[in-house]
């Protein structure tokens, strides 16, 4: 049943997305910034934690998992160390994602060539 939860909110997150992209003005780029700031509204709410709860990799994957994640983070910082949590809660919870990419990132750029846009 967790696949099928998982799949289920995962799946309505990417058809709302598609949705903003067909039927509005808004640039990909907009509507990602829109999901990790929906993360971090309903993390800093409380609510986004009973989405993972519900679906697991399913909204802890796409973006506004992201941003349920700084939410967290910030939470659990501000309670540790007073307001200066507010500037270094979200990237310590999230210093393993953001290594990775870079990381990965780095690799690819050594490993495969670039190749040039002919217009």
């Amino acid at each position: 049943m967790n696949y099928i939860w998982a799949f289920l909110i995962g799946g309505l997150l990417c058809v709302i997305g598609q949705l903003l992209i067909d039927y509005t003005k808004l640039t990909p780029a907009r509507i990602l910034v829109g999901y990790v700031v929906a993360g971090v509204v309903l993390g800093g709410l409380g609510i986004y934690p009973y989405l993972v709860d519900l679906a697991g990799a399913g909204a802890s994957v796409p973006l506004s998992g992201f941003g349920n994640l700084l939410a967290q983070g910030i939470r659990k910082d501000v309670d540790a160390h007073g307001l200066l949590g507010i500037l270094t809660g979200g990237l310590t919870s999230s210093a393993g994602g953001i290594t990775a990419a870079l990381l990965f990132g780095l690799f690819a750029s050594v490993v495969f060539q670039t190749k040039s846009r002919e217009s």
